[in-house]
């Protein structure tokens, strides 16, 4: 069992959880987080990590860390910022997703639904569906305002409404410093 306590979701090559999770701790403490957590899954390629840092700007700090040191990042493959853990139930889910949307996405912005599913038989189109019922605003799927990020992983899903840079790539942030990743 994974716990809801964590606020980061961190991809990682498979059977690298646990470099990853020891880079992770340093990295967090490089940017000021002196007590983070950091845990494996269970599910192989992710780890989850709790930052006493507000999770969106520790994926900045993260982010301008990484442009000053590439080096340093060798096994943390992409960061997301988590803002609600809840079990996964569809009508938990649709709750906890519309109430953040309605709290962070304005009128006038667009949005996309973003799934991850992992160890988990709720369908994709069943979750969309279900949430976006709940937002009244105009979806666009190309070039949204805001993304609501749905991550399942077995029993516990994180959501939260990102704009989309707030997902620290780090492939894709080397690759436009000119570094092989």
């Amino acid at each position: 069992m994974i716990g809801k306590d964590f606020n980061l979701l961190v991809s990682t090559g498979r059977m690298r959880e646990l470099d990853c999770k020891s880079e992770l701790m340093y990295l967090l403490r490089e940017i000021g987080d002196d007590k983070p957590s950091v845990r494996t899954t269970g599910i192989p390629g992710l780890v989850v990590a709790k930052t006493n840092l507000d999770p969106f700007e520790a994926v900045n700090r993260l982010r301008k860390l990484l442009e000053e040191r590439p080096w340093e990042f060798r096994f943390t493959l992409k960061v997301v910022p988590i803002e609600i853990v809840v079990d996964t139930d569809l009508e938990l889910i649709r709750k906890e997703a519309v109430r953040l949307a309605n709290e962070k996405i304005k009128e006038n912005e667009t949005f996309k639904i973003v799934i991850n599913r992992r160890f988990t038989t709720l369908g994709r189109r069943e979750v969309i569906e279900t949430v976006a019922s709940g937002i009244n605003r105009k979806v666009n799927l190309d070039n949204p305002d805001k993304i609501v990020e749905i991550e399942i992983l077995g029993g516990i899903t994180g959501i939260s409404v990102l704009k989309p840079g707030d997902i620290l790539s780090v492939v894709k942030v080397k690759r436009r410093l000119g570094l092989k990743s």
